[in-house]
């Protein structure tokens, strides 16, 4: 039989849910690259230090400073990938009538932490500011910088978080199960095999493009 066409409220949360996806990616892109930038950084000041007799006196801070902000603003798009590690042997074995709201249920507990956990990292960061705080190293690096990064990562979370709930419920009510559990299930092996063709294809195109 024909198709039936989802309601105009849930097209609108899918299409919020791209969007928020496109945006998490863009911040899993710059961690990534921060992760590489940490990297660098820390070879640098090794051989500085072995060979050159200097050092910027502040790897363990900065580098720190940078893995906190790269995890925080990699968890958004984490969520959307359903990449993140999960105990789920019991949930998987539940007919999809019944998985469908437990996926809502443990998204609902999943933002109620990610938005206590936003609390306090800006409320952490209001009180640097207000105490004019600086980390100990010789760069005096003042601490609302990099608290203030890690805690947009995080509050970007909560906002990835709210989005897919928002269509989670939307699905559930409009009586999609199979569609809610796609979009919070665990990945299966199907979904890992197409994601490692997809890089395999993306990579020959890009073979192909150079002359």
């Amino acid at each position: 039989g024909a198709v039936t066409p989802s309601p105009a409220p849930l097209r609108a949360a899918r299409a919020l849910r791209r969007g928020a996806g496109r945006a998490a990616s863009v911040m899993a892109h710059v961690a990534g690259w921060t992760y590489l930038a940490c990297a660098i950084f820390i070879t640098f000041d090794i051989v500085a230090r072995a060979f050159l007799g200097f050092s910027s006196q502040a790897t363990v801070e900065v580098t720190g400073y940078m893995l906190a902000g790269g995890i925080a603003w990699g968890l958004a798009h984490t969520l959307i990938r359903r990449a993140h590690i999960r105990v789920d042997v019991f949930a998987n074995r539940l007919p999809v009538r019944l998985r469908a709201p437990l996926h809502v249920l443990s998204l609902l507990l999943l933002t109620m932490l990610g938005v206590l956990i936003a609390w306090s990292a800006w409320e952490l960061v209001e009180e640097s500011a207000l105490f004019d705080a600086h980390d100990n190293s010789a760069l005096r690096i003042l601490m609302v910088w990099p608290q203030g990064i890690w805690a947009f990562g995080i509050s970007a979370f909560v906002v990835t978080c709210c989005v897919l709930l928002l269509e989670a419920v939307l699905t559930l009510a409009a009586g999609q199960g199979a569609a809610l559990d796609g979009l919070l299930g665990s990945r299966t092996l199907e979904d890992e095999t197409e994601e490692a063709l997809e890089a395999v294809a993306m990579a020959h195109e890009g073979e192909a493009k150079v002359p």
